[in-house]
C-alpha cells in the first residue's frame, strides 16, 4: 500500500511524502509459484520464518520515501510524486512479471475479480492518502492511514475467510499502532493545510482500507496458484493504468529538473518496484493481518532517517513510539517455543 512518519512530515512541508502502502496462511504458496508436479515439497519452516523478514525489508525501503522526496524540486506536488511512485513503479513491476501477470487475468473469474479489485485499490490509495494529508495535516492523515490498515486487513480476513483474530496479533497491533500515534502526533507539521479535518480523517480511513484491500487481493491471487511476482505485477499494472494519466497531468514540475527526475526514478524503482517484489514474496508466507502490522516498521525507519539525514529532532514521546512499534513487531515475529 507504499510511506509516513517524521521524515515524511518534513518532506510534505516542502514537497511531498510518498506511501507506502491477504488472508493467506503461512507457507501456503511459494513466492515463485507452486512446485512442479512430482517434485519434493520444500521445507515450509524456513519459508515461514523468511516471510516476516521479507515484509520488514519492504517496509524499510518504504521508510526511505519521505527522505527521498525532500530532495524533489519545490514546485513538485505530493500528488505527482505519489502518482510517479506507484504509477511508474507499477509499470516496472508489471514488466518484471512479464507474461505471468497476464496469466493472472486469464486465471478464472474469481482471480480476475481479485486482480481488478486489487488494482482499483492500488490506484485509489496514493490519491486519497495525499489528499487526506493535505486536508487534515500530515500527522493526522498519516496516523489514520497507518493505524487503520492492520485493522481493516484483519476484518477482511475475519469476514471473508472466517479467520480468528488471535491475542498475539491484537497485542502486537495495539502496541505498534500506539507507537505510530506517538510518532505522528508528537512530530512537527501537524496543522492541516486545507482545514478540512473531518474529510481528511475520512480519506485517511479510505487509504488504510485501500492498502488492506490490495494486500488481501494480492494474497488471494497467490493462493489461487500464481506467483507473488505475477500477483504484484497484475495488481500494480492495473493500478498504473489510472495513475499514469494522473502523473502526466501533474508531473511537469517534478520532471522539469534533473534532480526531480532522479527523485522520481529512485522512488519508482526502489521503494515501489523492489519493495513490492519483496512484499509480494513475503505475502506468500504470511497472512494479510501480519503483513499490514509488519509494515508498521516503515515509520520507524522514516523517523530514524529524518533524524540522521533530514535533521529533524524527536522528543521522548516520539522515541517511545519507536520502541512501541519495535515491541509490537517483536511480539508478532518472535518464534513460538
Amino acid at each position: 500500500m507504499s510511506s509516513r512518519s517524521s521524515s515524511s512530515r518534513a518532506a510534505m512541508r516542502s514537497r511531498a511524502a510518498v506511501p507506502a502502502h491477504t488472508g493467506l496462511p503461512v507457507g501456503t504458496a511459494p513466492a515463485d509459484g507452486p512446485s512442479p508436479s512430482g517434485s519434493p515439497a520444500p521445507s515450509r519452516a524456513p519459508r515461514a520464518a523468511s516471510g516476516p523478514l521479507l515484509v520488514l525489508a519492504a517496509a524499510a525501503l518504504w521508510g526511505t520515501t519521505g527522505t527521498a522526496a525532500s530532495f524533489a524540486p519545490s514546485g513538485a506536488s505530493s500528488l505527482s510524486i505519489g502518482a510517479a511512485t506507484m504509477g511508474v513503479g507499477g509499470l516496472l513491476t508489471l514488466l518484471i512479471a512479464g507474461r505471468s501477470a497476464l496469466g493472472v487475468l486469464r486465471g478464472g473469474r474469481a482471480t480476475l475479480l481479485s486482480a481488478l479489485v486489487g488494482g482499483l485499490a492500488v490506484a485509489v490509495y496514493p490519491l486519497v492518502f495525499y489528499t487526506s494529508m493535505a486536508w487534515a495535516g500530515v500527522a493526522t492523515g498519516t496516523v489514520i492511514t497507518i493505524g487503520s490498515a492492520p485493522v481493516f486487513a484483519a476484518l477482511l480476513e475475519r469476514v471473508l475467510d472466517g479467520t480468528r483474530l488471535t491475542a498475539r496479533w491484537t497485542t502486537a497491533t495495539v502496541a505498534a499502532a500506539a507507537g505510530c500515534c506517538a510518532l505522528a502526533l508528537t512530530g512537527h507539521g501537524g496543522a492541516a493545510a486545507g482545514g478540512n479535518v473531518p474529510g481528511g480523517v475520512a480519506l485517511g480511513l479510505l487509504a488504510g482500507a485501500s492498502y488492506a484491500v490490495y494486500t488481501y487481493c494480492g494474497a488471494g491471487v497467490i493462493r489461487a496458484g500464481h506467483s507473488s511476482r505475477a500477483s504484484m505485477g497484475a495488481l500494480f499494472g492495473l493500478g498504473a493504468l489510472v495513475l499514469l494519466p494522473v502523473f502526466a497531468a501533474t508531473g511537469g514540475p517534478l520532471l522539469g529538473e534533473g534532480r526531480g527526475i532522479a527523485v522520481a526514478a529512485y522512488l519508482a524503482v526502489v521503494p515501489m518496484c523492489v519493495a513490492y517484489v519483496l512484499f509480494g514474496a513475503g505475502l506468500a508466507r504470511v497472512s494479510a493481518s501480519q503483513a499490514t502490522t509488519l509494515s508498521l516498521f516503515e515509520p520507524v525507519v522514516a523517523a530514524v532517517l529524518g533524524v540522521a539525514v533530514v535533521g529533524e529532532r524527536l522528543g521522548a514521546w516520539a522515541w517511545a513510539g519507536v520502541a512501541l512499534v519495535l515491541l509490537g513487531l517483536l511480539i508478532l515475529t518472535a518464534r513460538r517455543s
